[in-house]
C-alpha cells in the first residue's frame, strides 16, 4: 500500500469554467481531459504540485453553495499566503484569513463552485 493516494472527484455544472478557475487560483496543471459528445469538457484530472484531483461536468449539480458541504479540501503548500491571495484574486470568498494555529499557518476560502479549501503549511 506504499503507493496509495486519495484523489477527490468534484462534480460541477461547468467543468471548463472550474478548470480555468483552478489553473488561475492554484496553478493547477491539466493531466487528463475527456471531452463530452458536444465538445465541452466532461472530465478532467488536475494536479497542484503533485496533489491530484478530478473535475466532472454535471448539469444536475446545484449551483455553488455556501461552502458548508461535508468535505473540505486541505491543500498543503510551501507558501499558503501567496496561494491564498491568488485564490481570492481569482474569485474565492474568504472564510478565514491566513493565521497561525495548532502548529499550522492556514487560511480557508470557498471557491466559486461551493468547495471549501484550506491552504496550509505545517510549521
Amino acid at each position: 500500500m506504499a503507493n496509495s493516494n486519495i484523489a477527490p472527484w468534484m462534480t460541477v455544472r461547468d467543468a471548463q469554467k472550474a478548470l480555468d478557475y483552478y489553473k488561475a487560483a492554484f496553478g493547477a496543471v491539466e493531466l487528463y481531459r475527456l471531452p463530452a459528445d458536444d465538445g465541452s469538457l466532461a472530465v478532467a484530472q488536475l494536479s497542484v504540485g503533485g496533489a491530484v484531483f478530478w473535475l466532472q461536468a454535471d448539469s444536475n449539480v446545484s449551483p455553488s453553495g455556501a461552502g458548508s458541504g461535508p468535505v473540505r479540501m486541505i491543500l498543503s503548500v510551501d507558501d499558503p499566503d501567496a496561494l491564498f491571495e491568488r485564490a481570492v484574486a481569482a474569485g474565492a470568498a474568504v472564510v478565514a484569513a491566513i493565521h497561525e494555529d495548532y502548529g499550522w499557518r492556514t487560511g480557508r476560502v470557498t471557491d466559486p463552485f461551493g468547495f471549501d479549501w484550506e491552504l496550509s503549511k505545517q510549521l
